[in-house]
C-alpha cells in the first residue's frame, strides 16, 4: 500500500466536524508516519529481553523510507557508527522501574505565559433549591438534581440512609443490565450516611455534598477497596490510599456507593468482564471511558458521580447517556491518586443531571495538591441567579448546518436568549497531527504491558485498542514529537486569541474538532441535554448494528466550550439553555427495557 506521509493523514482531521472516536481513530493512524531507531530491534513480539539486532545500512534505509527521510551512504554510515549508545540508553531507561504515578519532569501548563486569568473567590451560592416539598415516589426522589437532595437532606425531608439505601436498592435492581457498577461499597455508603445523618441532628452541615451519595470512577484510588483500572492486569489491584479527590468529597460529606465501571485503562466502554451499557438503549454501550459513571448517573443509581476525561472521557458518554458533563479547566482539580494515563492531558469533573449539580460538585473538588505536578490553585466561584444579559456567545454557522434539527433548535434557542450571538470560524489547520502526543505518553505509561506481551491480556484487541496503539507509538520519532508539542503552543495561543470578546463558544458536540482542540489547549467544556433523536442502535464507532434495525428515542448533547479556568460563564450559559430546552428530567424506560430483555 502506499506509505502515509505526516502531510496526507494530518489532512484527515482538521476542524471539520467529526466523531469523536472518527477523530480519535484517524489521528492515530499517524504512528505510522513516524518510525526510531526502535525498527533495529528483531522482529517479532516485544521482549525485554530481546537482543538488539545488528545494525547495518538496510535497515537505516527501512527507518529512512518510514519516517520519509533521504540519507546519503556516507550519512548512514555515520549512523550506524553511533546508533550502539543510542540504544544502550533506551535498552537502560527501559531497564528503570517505574510506577504509573512517576509523571514526566515536563509540566504541561495551560496557562500563556504575560496572560492574566481573572482571579475568582470561592463557592457556589444561590443554587441549592428552596421551599420544594420531597416527593413520595422513591423514584423520583432517585432522579431529583442534587439541588433539590441537599435542601431535603438540610430541613430533614429525607435522611441521608434512606436516601443511600434507595440507589443502592437500584443499583441492585438495574447493575445487571447496565452493568456500570463494579464495585459496591454498601457498608461504607450506609456507614458515611449514618454519620452524615448524626451530624444533620447535632447542627452541623458540611454543605450542599452533606450525605448525598456518589458513583467514583473505577481508575480512581480508594483505600482498600479494589481500583481495577477496567483492566484484566490490574483486575485484583487493591489502593493503598484514597486519592485526593476522595478526600476532597468525603470532607464535604459526600456518601461513596462504589466504584463505576470505564473502558480497560480509560478507553472506549469496554472493561475486563463486560460492556457497560447505555440506560436509554441497553443494546448498545454507553461510551467511555467514563462509561460507568455517565450510566449510572443516567439511570439514576446515583445522585451524580465522578468521571476523567483525557479525550472525550466526560463528552462522549454524556452525549450518549444524555447526562452533564463538566470538564474542567486542565489543572483545576488535583488528579493524585487517579491513574495516570496523559499527564498533559488528564483531566478529573463531575457527571450529572443538571448544569447547576457541576457546579456544587465543582466547588467540591476544586482545590491544590502537591502530588500533581499539573494542579492549578485557581479560585472558582459562581452564582446561579447571575444574569445571561449581554453575554456574548460564539459559534460557527458551519458546524449547524452540518448538524441535525436539534443542534439547530439549541442555536435558536440561544438566540431567544438577552446574549449577542457571534459569528466565529477556526484555522482550517491539521488538528489529528496534536494525537499521537496522547499515543507516546500512554504508551509511556503502560510500557511494562508491552514490552512484557500482557497487553494481550486486554481484551479489546482490534486496531483501534490501546495494545497496537501503543505498539505503534514506539515508531513515532522523538523529533516528530517535539514538533507536535511547538503546534501545541500554538494552537493554544489560537484558542485564547479566539476566546477574546467572548463568554463561550456553542456547537454540535463534535463539531468542528473543538474536542481534540480544546482538550490539548486546556479550555474547560460543559455537554448537556439538548432533546431527543429516534436512533438505530450504534457501535462503539458511532455506527448503527445491522443487527439492531429499530430506531430508539435516545438523548442528544450540544457542548459549551469556555475560556480558561472560566466555568462559571458555561455555567451561566448552560443552566440558560437547559431551562429553555427543558428536556433534562426526562427518564429512561428502564423497566420496559428489563422486560424487553428478559432481565
Amino acid at each position: 500500500m502506499t506509505k502515509p506521509t505526516i502531510s496526507s493523514i494530518s489532512q484527515q482531521v482538521s476542524s471539520s466536524g467529526q466523531t469523536r472516536r472518527a477523530v480519535l481513530f484517524g489521528g492515530a493512524a499517524m504512528g505510522l508516519a513516524g518510525a526510531t531507531a526502535s525498527l533495529a530491534q528483531q522482529s517479532g513480539p516485544a521482549n525485554p529481553d530481546a537482543k538488539a539486532a545488528k545494525m547495518n545500512e538496510g535497515i537505516v534505509s527501512q527507518c529512512e523510507r518510514m519516517m520519509d527521510l533521504a540519507y546519503t551512504d556516507e550519512e548512514r554510515a555515520q549512523i550506524i557508527a553511533t546508533m550502539d549508545d543510542q540504544l544502550e540508553n533506551i535498552r537502560a531507561v527501559r531497564d528503570i522501574h517505574f510506577e504509573n504515578s512517576d509523571a514526566p519532569a515536563t509540566v504541561f501548563n495551560p496557562r500563556l505565559p504575560g496572560i492574566s486569568y481573572p482571579e475568582q473567590g470561592f463557592g457556589v451560592t444561590n443554587a441549592i433549591t428552596r421551599d420544594k416539598a420531597i416527593p413520595n415516589s422513591a423514584e423520583e426522589i432517585a432522579f431529583a438534581p442534587v439541588t433539590d437532595l441537599a435542601h431535603w437532606i438540610k430541613t430533614g425531608q429525607i435522611s441521608s440512609t434512606d436516601l443511600t439505601q434507595i440507589y443502592l436498592d437500584r443499583i441492585q435492581r438495574y447493575r445487571p443490565m447496565l452493568e456500570n457498577f463494579i464495585t459496591v461499597t454498601a457498608d461504607l455508603a450506609l456507614a458515611q450516611a449514618k454519620r452524615a445523618d448524626e451530624e444533620t441532628a447535632n447542627g452541623t452541615w458540611r454543605g450542599p455534598l452533606h450525605g448525598i451519595p456518589y458513583g467514583l470512577k473505577d481508575i480512581i484510588d480508594t483505600k482498600d477497596i479494589p481500583t481495577t483500572w477496567g483492566a484484566t492486569p490490574f483486575s485484583e489491584r487493591v489502593a493503598k490510599h484514597d486519592a485526593s479527590i476522595v478526600k476532597m468529597l468525603e470532607k464535604a460529606g459526600a456518601v461513596l456507593l462504589g466504584k463505576t465501571t470505564n473502558g480497560a485503562l480509560a478507553y472506549g466502554d469496554i472493561w475486563f468482564d463486560g460492556v457497560t451499557r447505555n440506560p436509554w438503549n441497553p443494546r448498545e454501550g454507553s461510551s467511555g471511558s467514563s462509561a460507568g459513571s455517565a450510566s449510572a448517573t443516567a439511570a439514576g443509581l446515583c445522585a451524580f458521580s465522578i468521571g476523567t476525561e483525557t479525550l472525550g472521557s466526560i463528552v462522549s458518554p454524556s452525549a450518549r447517556c444524555g447526562t452533564t458533563g463538566l470538564r474542567p479547566s486542565f489543572g483545576r482539580v488535583p488528579r493524585t491518586g487517579a491513574m495516570a494515563l496523559c499527564w498533559s492531558l488528564d483531566k478529573l469533573g463531575p457527571i450529572c443531571r443538571s448544569v447547576a449539580d457541576t457546579a456544587l460538585v465543582l466547588d467540591a473538588i476544586n482545590g491544590h495538591d502537591a502530588g500533581d505536578p499539573g494542579n492549578v490553585l485557581h479560585g472558582f466561584e459562581w452564582d446561579a441567579q447571575t444574569p445571561v444579559e449581554g453575554m456574548r456567545l460564539g459559534y460557527d454557522p458551519k458546524w449547524f448546518e452540518a448538524g441535525n434539527a436539534i443542534d439547530r433548535e439549541v442555536l435558536e434557542a440561544a438566540r431567544s436568549l438577552p446574549i449577542t450571538l457571534v459569528e466565529m470560524s477556526l484555522p482550517d489547520w491539521p488538528y489529528g497531527t496534536l494525537l499521537p502526543q496522547l499515543e507516546a505518553e500512554a504508551a509511556a505509561a503502560f510500557q511494562e504491558l508491552t514490552l512484557s506481551n500482557r497487553d494481550d491480556e486486554l481484551v479489546w484487541q482490534e486496531e483501534n485498542a490501546w495494545p497496537n496503539s501503543w505498539r505503534r507509538a514506539h515508531f513515532f520519532s522523538a523529533v516528530d514529537l517535539v514538533q507536535v508539542d511547538r503546534f501545541r503552543r500554538r494552537v493554544m495561543h489560537m484558542m485564547h486569541q479566539n476566546f477574546a470578546g467572548l463568554d463561550a463558544i456553542l456547537s454540535p458536540n463534535f463539531a468542528g474538532g473543538l474536542l481534540v482542540i480544546t482538550n490539548y489547549t486546556g479550555h474547560p467544556c460543559l455537554t448537556l441535554r439538548a432533546g431527543f433523536a429516534d436512533t438505530l442502535t450504534r457501535t462503539a464507532y458511532g455506527q448503527p448494528k445491522p443487527e439492531q434495525p429499530e430506531s430508539v428515542s435516545v438523548p442528544h448533547n450540544v457542548t459549551l466550550w469556555g475560556p480558561l479556568f472560566e466555568e462559571r460563564k458555561l455555567l451561566t450559559l448552560g443552566a440558560a439553555l437547559e431551562k429553555k430546552l427543558a428536556v433534562a428530567a426526562k427518564r429512561p424506560p428502564l423497566e420496559t427495557w428489563r422486560a424487553t430483555l428478559d432481565l
